[in-house]
């Protein structure tokens, strides 16, 4: 995949397959607008697509990861250049708005989310409502020393629309969740830690360095089995046991037998390190 600009962020590629979509538009704290969540899906599919990309970074520029929606950037429409036009504001009417979200704003959770590349968020600053979701669809969540995240939607009367209650849900439980977002919280990292919303809480000036580092170490995982285990995992969340069972033998049906499997016990037995991804480097 190329390096380039996009609408509200860059896309950066390194080795071994990481690419990092830096948001760049700090005077707006990051904020989303409809045009940048559709360049945003349109990455992720291109990314799911490509076998050179093994992993996906998220993180921003300035003061914040994501600070929400760009409520100024959707009172217009935006001049788009290329073939595809510019997407209408929308939300003047309530199907406008239902419309909105399920074709606009839910779409990039959910394609974070279905990426079977793993995904990290690397939180920089302030990461709320649509960042604040969009990092708890991710797999991994590192968070800088100073980084605050919440949800808050109830404080201007609004709903967490784009999925944020189930994302909380998952990682906080009901009773939980109930509590962080009927209460409004905003969290500093090491109460997100605490909480077990972020994995891992960096100095400020850490945090793009261990993040490439985590990064990598993934990148030279076995892709294959660390792929569908991902979906394995997720799909756990909400399968019985014995269709987790099943689901997990159809899977294992397929690492089995392939290359990275071979290697992974040629190099227990040789006492080395194994050598994963030869298919891709061979691509």
């Amino acid at each position: 995949m190329d390096a380039g600009s996009y609408t509200g962020f860059e896309v950066e590629v390194f080795e071994p397959g990481i690419l990092r979509i830096l948001f760049n538009q700090p005077e707006r704290l990051n904020g989303m607008s409809a045009p940048m969540k559709r360049d945003l899906v349109e990455i992720l599919l291109q990314a799911q697509l490509d076998n050179a990309v093994r992993v996906v970074v998220f993180t921003g520029t300035g003061r914040a990861f994501c600070a929400g929606d760009d409520l100024k950037g959707y009172a217009k429409s935006g001049a788009q250049d290329g073939l595809v036009p510019p997407i209408p504001p929308g939300h003047d009417t309530a199907i406008g708005t239902y419309d909105g979200l399920r074709g606009i704003s839910q779409p990039v959770n959910r394609a974070v989310r279905a990426l079977d590349k793993l995904s990290i968020a690397a939180i920089n600053g302030v990461a709320i409502q649509t960042g604040f979701s969009l990092a708890l669809a991710c797999d991994f969540r590192l968070a800088a020393r100073s980084a605050r995240m919440g949800s808050a939607t109830l404080r201007f009367g609004l709903l967490p629309d784009e999925g944020g209650q189930y994302l909380l849900v998952q990682h906080l439980g009901v009773a939980r969740a109930i509590d962080f977002m009927m209460r409004k919280r905003i969290v500093d990292a090491d109460t997100a830690l605490e909480l077990g919303l972020v994995h891992e809480v960096t100095d400020d000036g850490d945090l793009q360095k261990r993040a490439m580092e985590l990064a990598d170490e993934l990148a030279n995982g076995p892709q294959v089995s660390m792929r569908l285990l991902k979906r394995s995992i997720y799909n756990a969340a909400e399968l019985g046991f014995d269709q987790a069972l099943d689901e997990i033998a159809a899977k294992t049906a397929i690492t089995d037998h392939h290359a990275d499997a071979r290697e992974g016990v040629l190099a227990f037995r040789e006492k080395r390190e194994p050598r994963f991804n030869d298919w891709l480097e061979s691509d």
